[in-house]
């Protein structure tokens, strides 16, 4: 029976509707430290533990509450993600706590969200008994360790009062600019972003989805674990910690399930590329692969040409690279390439760029390789604004991107001001309210190129210079700088604005003389932007703080740095700052 999800008025309706129409469909399999060891979920079996959380959480009470998922990327996690909106509850997808570095977050979340209930598993609560975790443990939340629950609970289940327009996730964005705020999803956006993404992907039943991202990322929960759902196609998932310890498990699960889904940000086919072995490279089978999604940070047109040189002899096909924008604002997908056409690029003039145009390079000239993001989904409107004036912006100059459609949030949990300034912008003679994204790019012939990010740019001598362009430079040059270990940003002087640059060292040159090196680091970024390092400064691998997702954070990287809380290394030891 051929199911169609627009048919339904919400995500528990077409997850019902999938149990009771194909019970032993494979809804999803999680795989463990071996790809081979899985634990499979049909449509039933999901269903049926969706129930079970569902009707737990309908007997406290809490049914319009919203609820911490503090769980490790598992089966319990979609479990409890489903049976909170089996519940009518509101799902504020976390992370398991650690004792290093999870607490502050998850405070914040927990008091943002204004949260009544704490669900994860028995042994996740246990360790909230830490004295480090006692304020959480005294804030009065009801916890709940779905694991323990009796089965007898399936059958006790009731549909929600719920419809297209309930809330169903508050999905707290990363923070990589500022604190997180809770975003708020209903069930139309899931349902309409999931219909955008099928539509843009060119995915069907045939499909076969392999994910490695985290499910409490928007590109994990709505792209990796509703998806598959909405279009009825089954998904592989493993641990993202899985992938980061052997980056090549990732395209190893995509050759022994013939996937021809799996989606990452750039660092992923990056890090693919440096740790394959020659021995690993023949077992792998890359040619069912058909949308290789690359999104969440700047896409580098080189990071996909080496992936392709390194992987095409084991069948990996370019055409299927799909470069595509999106934000949790929008719930996710705003814009893709067509299915299995590839890459486009555009090399654009690095001095015209900084004055805010994008032209091709001219003979001789520095050139900055953009990779299109591909056309505007049918479904959204997209606008180049002048970010200062509120103006539409001419073809080919640069301003911030502004959208407008169904799948726009509602705004921010609970803040009304911060809403009304990215969620209700106006354009003249526009009657309806715009989404500022806060990126900055331009349209060419339908295409959008996104440039980098309003509160990162850099603007020197009234010059823009983006982070993720400085970054790129000093990546390769030499072999003690870590790959993807690079955070630059603007510093405040009293000569005006001026360039900050924090590099990761690789750990096996802890001790390198750091005087040529900062050399050939200011000389490359001297050469091919005519720019001063104001503050130079090497960290130890890890040391720039990232979020959740793995964007660097270079807000708080700066933040750090002035204010001497990170640890650096200088004349071959660690020292608190480095002046």
């Amino acid at each position: 029976m051929q199911i169609t999800p627009a048919n339904h008025e919400s995500w528990v309706a077409l997850l019902r509707h999938r149990a009771i129409n194909e019970p032993t469909g494979l809804a999803f399999g999680f795989m463990l430290n071996e790809i081979e060891d899985e634990i499979l979920y049909s449509y039933a079996s999901l269903d049926a533990a969706a129930r079970k959380i569902g009707a737990a959480l309908q007997r406290a009470g809490l049914s319009g509450e919203r609820a911490m998922l503090l769980y490790q990327p598992g089966p319990d996690y979609v479990c409890a993600l489903m049976g909170c909106l089996y519940a009518g509850v509101i799902a504020v997808p976390l992370y398991a706590p650690r004792p290093n570095g999870s607490y502050e977050r998850i405070m914040q979340v927990t008091a943002s969200a204004r949260a009544a209930v704490l669900m994860s598993t028995e042994n996740v609560l246990a360790t909230l008994d830490q004295a480090e975790w006692a304020v959480l443990k005294q804030s009065g939340l009801l916890w709940l360790a779905t694991d323990t629950l009796p089965a007898e609970l399936t059958d006790q289940w009731c549909m929600p009062n719920i419809n297209i327009d309930s809330l169903a996730v508050l999905q707290f964005t990363s923070g990589s600019t500022g604190h997180p705020k809770g975003v708020m999803l209903c069930h139309r956006h899931l349902l309409t972003n999931s219909r955008m993404i099928a539509r843009g992907m060119g995915l069907n039943r045939d499909s076969v989805g392999v994910a490695w991202l985290p499910p409490y990322h928007d590109m994990g929960l709505i792209g990796a674990l509703l998806q598959p759902i909405y279009s009825g196609f089954p998904v592989h998932l493993m641990s993202p910690a899985t992938f980061l310890q052997r980056p090549i498990r990732w395209l190893e699960a995509i050759s022994k399930y013939r996937g021809t889904l799996s989606a990452a940000p750039n660092f992923a086919y990056e890090l693919c590329t440096k740790r394959v072995r020659p021995e690993q490279l023949e077992a792998l089978d890359l040619s069912s692969w058909k949308v290789a999604g690359n999104g969440a940070e700047p896409i580098r047109a080189e990071t996909l040409r080496r992936f392709s040189t390194v992987f095409a002899p084991v069948g990996f096909d370019a055409r299927a690279f799909f470069p595509c924008f999106g934000m949790a604002e929008a719930t996710l997908f705003l814009t893709g390439a067509p299915p299995f056409s590839g890459v486009r690029t555009l090399e654009a003039s690095r001095e015209a760029l900084a004055e805010g145009i994008v032209m091709p390079v001219q003979e001789n000239g520095a050139g900055v390789e953009l990779v299109s993001s591909g056309i505007v989904d049918p479904e959204v409107n997209v606008s180049i604004v002048n970010p200062q004036t509120g103006q539409v912006c001419d073809t080919g100059q640069v301003g911030e991107i502004w959208v407008t459609g169904v799948t726009v949030a509602v705004g921010y949990w609970e803040r009304q001001e911060e809403t009304a300034e990215t969620f209700h912008a106006r354009l003249p003679g526009s009657d309806c309210n715009w989404l500022r994204t806060g990126d900055l790019g331009c349209l060419i012939k339908g295409e959008l190129y996104v440039t980098g990010r309003i509160k990162d740019l850099i603007i020197i001598n009234g010059r823009n210079h983006y982070p993720h362009d400085i970054e790129a430079t000093v990546t390769g040059i030499h072999p003690a700088l870590r790959p993807q270990g690079a955070a630059a940003f603007p510093i405040e002087s009293v000569d005006g604005e001026k360039m900050g640059l924090v590099l990761e060292l690789e750990r096996g040159y802890m001790d390198i003389d750091l005087a040529p090196l900062a050399f050939i680091v200011r000389d490359a970024i001297s050469r091919q932007h005519q720019l001063q390092i104001h503050r130079l400064a090497f960290v130890r691998p890890g040391g720039i703080p990232k979020t959740s997702s793995g964007k660097i954070q270079r807000f708080l990287t700066r933040q750090r740095l002035l204010a001497g809380d990170l640890v650096l290394i200088e004349g071959n030891r660690e020292v608190a700052t480095c002046q």
